[in-house]
């Protein structure tokens, strides 16, 4: 089955880019992407690849910026829809709170593909990291590296549906170990200031705290600020693959993983779904899972996204 929608997947890109390059020039696409915040690295290397990929076809690209404000998101889409895109590339803010916005798009025939957080609604494709698998991964390699003993405590974020399958995954993952003990989970709204206040009372509350898990490297760089100003010796897991949380690791401290996802991939994937179905595909998959990977002092000199 795995084999099967990868050859789909393929088959459907090269169709898109076959079409798009010969058209280009004579009916230019217009393309709308609009992100739930571009305020982070991931969100930013994103943006890139979509532009890069946008010019090789001569679309033109129109990109906002929702602040995490799904009012905003949803005025934004409107606006875009208003402007007569082909296209709309959503990276909902708020997966119940944009269908609305979703159903305004496919009213005025306009094809929707939701990039890294799927969105209610009649979505024509959604193309995200497998969460769970990062939750999971990272969680795994927290337990190993603690000897399968100890407490630990889970830095939580903003309750979209890829956080919520991290950290399903991660619970899952330390069930498995009957001497871990999972003693805390905080929201630090994937925020490094937010997070530098959460995992600093956490670490007072919990004296015998041996590991964090953090839902996002944003969050984990503020944790491990928090860990280093303690002097505690606490290890942190992540999941991302932001630069500077590479750096970290690469720099031998608490932040041991991170479980990495591809930004520019999960991008150049969406839109090369919604180009096969605007050229005339008519089995595009619904959903396309992007894999994720671990990365750790062996290899962090050698990832970047």
């Amino acid at each position: 089955m795995k084999t099967l929608l990868i050859s789909v997947s393929t088959a459907a890109i090269a169709l898109a880019a076959s079409a798009a390059s010969v058209s280009a020039q004579d009916n230019p696409l217009k393309i709308g992407m609009t992100f739930q915040e571009m305020n982070n690295p991931y969100f930013v290397s994103m943006r890139e690849a979509l532009m890069e990929a946008a010019d090789q076809i001569g679309a033109e690209v129109i990109v906002t910026d929702a602040g995490h404000d799904v009012a905003k998101q949803i005025s934004d889409v409107e606006d875009m829809l208003q402007q007569d895109i082909d296209i709309l590339l959503l990276n909902p803010t708020d997966s119940a709170g944009i269908e609305s916005a979703v159903h305004m798009a496919k009213e005025r025939d306009v094809i929707v593909v939701a990039v890294d957080a799927n969105a209610n609604g009649p979505v024509d494709t959604f193309v995200g990291s497998k969460n769970r698998d990062a939750g999971y991964l990272s969680c795994q390699y927290l337990a190993e590296e603690l000897g399968g003993e100890g407490e630990v405590a889970i830095l939580d974020g903003i309750p979209v549906v890829p956080i919520l399958e991290r950290v399903e995954g991660c619970t899952a993952a330390l069930e498995e170990y009957e001497g871990i003990t999972l003693v805390d989970t905080q929201n630090g709204r994937q925020d490094r200031s937010v997070a530098l206040g959460v995992v600093e009372n956490m670490i007072q509350a919990h004296p015998d705290l041996a590991g964090i898990f953090s839902v996002n490297d944003g969050g984990a760089m503020g944790a491990l600020a928090a860990i280093q100003g303690s002097g505690r010796d606490i290890k942190l897991t992540s999941v991302d693959g932001a630069p500077e949380a590479i750096q970290a690791i690469a720099d031998g401290t608490a932040f041991i993983e991170t479980t990495a996802q591809f930004p520019r991939d999960q991008v150049r994937v969406g839109l090369g779904m919604a180009l096969a179905q605007y050229w005339g595909a008519r089995v595009v998959p619904a959903e396309v899972p992007i894999d994720v990977r671990v990365v750790d002092s062996e290899n962090a000199a050698d990832f970047a996204w």
